[in-house]
């Protein structure tokens, strides 16, 4: 190998362990995030095509205020910033942080799905006696719902990579893990290989079972 470097897959291996806890924390964050960000962010998109001035400059500030800084940031200001205040441990404001991240993602794409079904199905609804939420209901949202899922489907596997960043206050996930795994090992390429294809069956896992969702929702 370059510069005398010989690779030694047993050495990591031996963290493989390790590492799927490092799995299992990863796949729990996630999914508590997830949980969180798709009510923030369906809130958020009914805020925001509400005719009410004030929700709708509430939820138009949220979603640029949280888009426009990066998700360290934020991480940083919920358990440093906000935890002066506040008692906050580090798994409490890592799922908060990519909750309140992801939230705004989510409530764009609500948005943009609703509002990309033709006006004449709810007036069409409302005509028929249904009142504006029957008509959300019934007759919007499940045709908002095939073309959504995609687009979440993209935000929820960003999601699951963008949970690494919590390493950076110390939760115990798959990338603090292998960074712990590196220092004992000194494997530094063979140790984050390993993580890279443990990323990649998470993700490819979440996407298979939103392709099913998808097809389901488009049979129905």
């Amino acid at each position: 190998m370059i510069s005398g470097y010989r690779m030694d897959w047993g050495a990591a291996l031996q963290f493989l362990p390790l590492l799927l806890r490092g799995v299992a924390a990863t796949l729990k964050i996630s999914a508590m995030s997830i949980l969180l960000a798709i009510p923030i962010g369906i809130a958020l998109a009914f805020m925001r095509i509400s005719k009410n001035k004030v929700a709708n400059a509430i939820s138009a500030a949220y979603i640029e205020f949280v888009r426009g800084i990066p998700l360290l940031v934020l991480l940083m200001f919920i358990y440093f910033g906000f935890g002066g205040f506040v008692n906050v441990s580090a798994m409490t404001a890592g799922v908060s942080g990519l909750a309140l991240f992801a939230g705004a993602f989510v409530a764009e794409i609500v948005r943009a799905g609703i509002e990309s079904i033709p006006r004449g199905q709810m007036e069409a609804a409302r005509a028929s006696g249904m009142t504006y939420f029957q008509a959300m209901r019934l007759v919007i949202i499940p045709q908002a719902m095939k073309r959504i899922i995609p687009p979440l489907t993209g935000q929820f596997i960003s999601l699951v990579k963008d949970s690494s960043l919590v390493s950076t206050i110390s939760v115990s996930e798959i990338t603090l893990q292998t960074r712990n795994a590196v220092v004992v090992t000194f494997r530094s390429f063979e140790t984050w290989t390993l993580t890279a294809l443990l990323y990649f069956v998470m993700t490819f896992g979440l996407s298979r079972l939103f392709r099913l969702l998808e097809s389901r929702f488009r049979t129905e």
